[in-house]
């Protein structure tokens, strides 16, 4: 998922909760497994390479979020969009320190969010190749796979802890002494700093945001996260938002959707889901 996972139990037994930390780390690197775009046999890194017009067996799992996606997609009329991935490569902070030549983003198909079919296969799912349809699952999978890895830690009996990757997180049951998690929202122009402060009980938390993942060009920052009209990084007028939803999935897809919109419209495109998200913290 490139990025550090944190994960963090109170127990009595060392020997108990051991057993059920490696399992949700384990229960992390299967969903990365399968819906990373850095791995050419993970069900994206396959339906990527798959020839345009041709249906892809991927895990039920994968077809799932891919359904969410494309949900959120049509909340967002095209603000989220999970088949960017043509210009996720040409725009990654990690991989460039410039932006891409004008031919190059032109020549990136993008916004086939409403090509992509998901159907069923035997004993999966299917995904149609269509063309502009490249995956990138980064603003929803990573929310999944922390909800993932909180059921694992459940599963095992343990009802409190943290599980945090790359900001996504999940307060699983109540804090110390019985009283809510806090958790700290960090400031975008001083990143060591907290901003802010949520009380969070058995809650899904995620923040986007333009201070974490960018590189700077002519006295502009560039984020990773893109406007499929401009084909290059939104230019929305925030600079990070924090979300809260009983899912981590939701949380995720909501901030990402969110900072790439901007204030406007938000709150009324959201009333037309039932995924109980909240908007914490606009910056």
């Amino acid at each position: 998922m490139g990025t550090v996972a944190e994960l963090a139990v109170p127990a009595r037994s060392e020997s108990v909760v051991r057993r059920a930390l490696n399992g949700a780390v384990a229960e992390l690197h299967r969903v990365e497994s399968l819906m990373t775009r850095y791995r050419a046999d993970s069900d994206v890194g396959r339906f990527n390479a798959a020839v345009p017009g041709t249906w892809v067996a991927v895990d039920p799992e994968t077809g799932e979020v891919v359904r969410a996606a494309l949900e959120w997609a049509e909340t967002s009329r095209g603000v989220f969009d999970p088949t960017l991935e043509r210009l996720t490569r040409l725009w990654d902070p990690a991989l460039t320190h410039e932006p891409p030549e004008e031919d190059s983003i032109r020549a990136a198909r993008v916004g086939g969010w409403r090509e992509l079919e998901v159907g069923s296969g035997a004993g999966g799912a299917r995904l149609l190749r269509a063309p502009g349809s490249a995956l990138d699952l980064g603003g929803i999978a990573k929310g999944y796979g922390v909800d993932r890895a909180a059921q694992i830690l459940r599963d095992h009996g343990v009802f409190r802890g943290l599980v945090n990757v790359g900001g996504d997180l999940m307060a699983l049951g109540d804090g110390p002494a019985g009283r809510p998690w806090r958790v700290g929202v960090r400031d975008p122009a001083r990143p060591e700093e907290v901003v802010a402060t949520l009380e969070v009980v058995d809650r899904g938390v995620a923040t986007s945001g333009d201070y974490l993942r960018y590189f700077e060009h002519g006295g502009r920052r560039y984020h990773h996260v893109l406007n499929a009209e401009t084909r290059a990084p939104t230019r929305a007028d925030l600079r990070s938002v924090t979300s809260t939803a009983r899912s981590v999935m939701s949380a995720d897809a909501a901030a990402t959707w969110a900072f790439a919109q901007g204030h406007d419209g938000l709150t009324e495109r959201l009333r037309a889901r039932d995924d109980d998200v909240r908007f914490e913290h606009i910056i």
